[in-house]
């Protein structure tokens, strides 16, 4: 049973990967949601995927990690970003995460499963047997072998998938005429980060890893990679200048301003040095020295509208909303309302407390969520502007959006229902706070059947 506890545990583990959002915070910003997607979309096409599909996702986590759980979606942690060089080094990843998508291999995760399961019951009816007979040792010595073999069972099928992964990241970096020479680089930093940690690098070690040996994934990829058309294609150049202020946006929003100060110290004057720094002071409430980072990077470059974003949202967090509308609203014309700016754009029309903002706070928050569903802070700032206005119907109905977003299920049934009560029969809107409310209600009852699993499991 102790074999089936450890099976359990491992399918429990891709299970919870499957909901992130639960227990990790995604990150959201929209010039890295930008390049994400525009990296990725070359190798998402040569997957024989559409890119409009298929979402990257970066999670708040500083390991060095990547994941997909079901559906076509593409995890990438903070910490990856962190450790990546190059922009080529994070496709690369995206490519051999795409393998797992087009292979299903969450799906199929449960064959591995099964399989070992069967191996594991079979040892218990022939233990079982043995000890009947009367060979008590003999009995125990069949069931350990047994629980070896499952398990071993189980985690040849997890590297097969993660090998078979591999060989597609290739196909579809060499699809797509992209270098394979930033996933060889990234596969040596893996493999420096087991040595660091002591983990060994043995045929006999390597027997109990879900993933392939690191040296063996680098050996079997570079006699793929160096005979591929695309191995001397040269870097993207604008690619790998956006990701440079990616990473450091990244590193200026998440580490200690110390670390950030070390790393781009006030004598780098580059775009990437002065948006981390931005950040630093901004966490710091050191906000003249924010905004004139900000002032810096837009006198170099007056209509990028992530420039005139990082302004306003310094304005804005520092209650000085105003002053955030109009760099917020150039930002927000100049890419077409882009969600999340236009979201941050209609929160600081609201924070205003200006009644002649609040039609305008409403169509641009109207325009975030239809363009961005899963926004739960456009759908929270909605209902806060249509509580204003004394809409209460659909104020209830925008919180019903946020609270199911954010898991809190028992209060987006209730604030359905009231949305329901309050609006035309038949409506679009009654329709939606109908579904919200069925969606509220089987999420709560599917987390009771995990909790009475849970409890069935320790019982056991």
């Amino acid at each position: 049973m102790r074999l089936l506890t450890h099976l359990l545990a491992l399918l429990a583990l891709s299970l919870f990967a499957a909901q992130p959002a639960a227990a990790q915070s995604i990150l959201r910003d929209a010039e890295t949601e930008a390049f994400l997607r525009d990296i990725s979309a070359p190798l998402v096409e040569a997957a024989g995927l559409e890119p409009e599909n298929v979402d990257v996702v970066l999670v708040n986590d500083p390991s060095i990690n990547a994941f997909v759980a079901g559906g076509q979606v593409v995890y990438i942690h903070s910490g990856l970003i962190d450790a990546a060089d190059t922009a080529n080094e994070v496709q690369g990843v995206i490519a051999h995460e795409l393998g797992h998508v087009t292979g299903g291999h969450v799906i199929r995760i449960g064959e591995g499963y099964q399989a070992a399961s069967r191996i594991s019951i079979l040892s218990m009816l022939a233990g079982i047997g043995a000890a009947l007979a009367g060979g008590g040792e003999a009995a125990m010595g069949i069931m350990a072998a047994g629980q070896q073999a499952a398990m071993n069972k189980f985690l040849s099928f997890s590297r097969t998938q993660e090998a078979s992964a591999d060989a597609a990241g290739a196909q579809y970096l060499s699809d797509a005429g992209i270098t394979g020479k930033g996933s060889l680089a990234f596969f040596g930093k893996l493999l420096g980060e087991e040595f660091r940690r002591g983990i060994r690098q043995d045929d006999e070690a390597g027997f109990y890893r879900t993933h392939p040996l690191s040296g063996d994934r680098i050996a079997k990829l570079r006699e793929t990679y160096v005979v591929d058309p695309a191995w001397d294609t040269p870097l993207n150049e604008d690619w790998e200048a956006r990701f440079a202020r990616v990473k450091a946006k990244l590193q200026g929003y998440t580490a200690k301003p110390e670390a950030t100060f070390r790393d781009y110290p006030e004598s780098d004057t580059s775009t990437p040095a002065l948006l981390a720094r931005a950040y630093a002071y901004h966490k710091e409430a050191r906000i003249e020295r924010a905004l004139d980072a900000a002032d810096t990077l837009i006198a170099r470059s007056p209509t990028d509208p992530y420039f005139l974003e990082l302004k306003g949202q310094v304005l804005l967090e520092s209650g000085r909303a105003d002053e955030a509308i109009v760099p917020l609203r150039q930002a927000s014309d100049l890419t077409l309302s882009e969600p999340l700016i236009a979201s941050m754009l209609g929160h600081a029309l609201i924070a205003t407390e200006d009644e002649t903002h609040y039609e305008e706070a409403e169509q641009v928050l109207r325009a975030a969520v239809g363009r961005d569903r899963y926004n739960p802070f456009a759908w929270y700032q909605l209902g806060v502007v249509y509580a204003a206005r004394g809409d209460m119907a659909r104020a209830r109905l925008a919180s019903a959006e946020q609270q199911v977003m954010s898991r809190q299920y028992p209060l987006a049934l209730r604030s359905a229902q009231a949305a329901e009560a309050q609006l035309p029969y038949g409506s679009p809107d009654w329709l939606r706070a109908q579904d919200i409310a069925m969606e509220a209600r089987a999420l709560m009852e599917q987390l009771c059947d995990m909790k009475r699993a849970r409890c069935d499991g320790r019982r056991r």
